[in-house]
C-alpha cells in the first residue's frame, strides 16, 4: 500500500450556550474572576458537531469530541486534545486524533495530527485551524478546519 495525502475541510461548532451546550466547563480557572471560571487551568470537554459548511444545519459529517484547557498565564492559548469521529460519508467509521497548542487569537492556529484509526490507520499530518464566526455575546464559535493527513 501507498501512502497518499488527503486534504478537506470541516466546520466546528463550539456551543456553550443554551440548553444543550456541546462544550462544557469541567474545571474551572482556580484564580478566575469570570463567572463562568475561564482562565488559565479552566478545561472544558466537548461534542462537537463537524459539518461540511459554515452553517449549523449543514451535512453533518461528524463529531469532534476530547477537550481543551487554557495552557498559557499570558495569552488565550488551548492545549487541545481531540478526535474528530466520522460517522457520515467516505470516511464513516474512521478517526483523526489532534493534539496541540491552540493560539485562539492567531489567524490560523496549526495543530499535528498524531494518529487515526479506520481508513486512518497509521495517519500523520495537521490541521489548521481559522475562526469562522465567534459570538462575543454568547462564546460560541464556528472555526473552519482544513485538514491534511497522510494515511494509507
Amino acid at each position: 500500500m501507498r501512502e497518499k495525502l488527503t486534504h478537506f475541510r470541516v466546520y466546528f461548532h463550539d456551543i456553550v450556550s443554551g440548553q444543550n451546550p456541546t462544550a462544557v466547563i469541567i474545571v474551572r480557572a482556580p484564580n478566575s474572576t469570570s463567572p463562568n471560571g475561564i482562565g488559565f487551568g479552566a478545561t472544558t470537554m466537548i461534542d462537537n458537531a463537524l459539518t461540511r459548511g459554515p452553517e449549523l444545519n449543514s451535512t453533518l459529517l461528524g463529531r469532534a469530541q476530547g477537550l481543551y484547557s487554557t495552557a498559557s498565564q499570558t495569552d488565550v492559548s488551548l492545549l487541545t486534545v481531540m478526535n474528530f469521529v466520522f460517522t457520515t460519508g467516505k470516511y464513516n467509521g474512521s478517526t483523526i486524533s489532534i493534539l496541540g497548542r491552540n493560539a485562539v487569537m492567531s489567524q490560523v492556529r496549526e495543530m499535528p495530527i498524531i494518529g487515526g484509526s479506520g481508513l486512518f490507520r497509521f495517519a500523520r499530518g495537521y490541521v489548521q485551524a481559522r475562526t469562522h464566526l465567534f459570538n462575543i455575546n454568547n462564546g460560541d464559535a464556528t472555526v473552519e478546519y482544513n485538514v491534511y493527513v497522510l494515511h494509507y
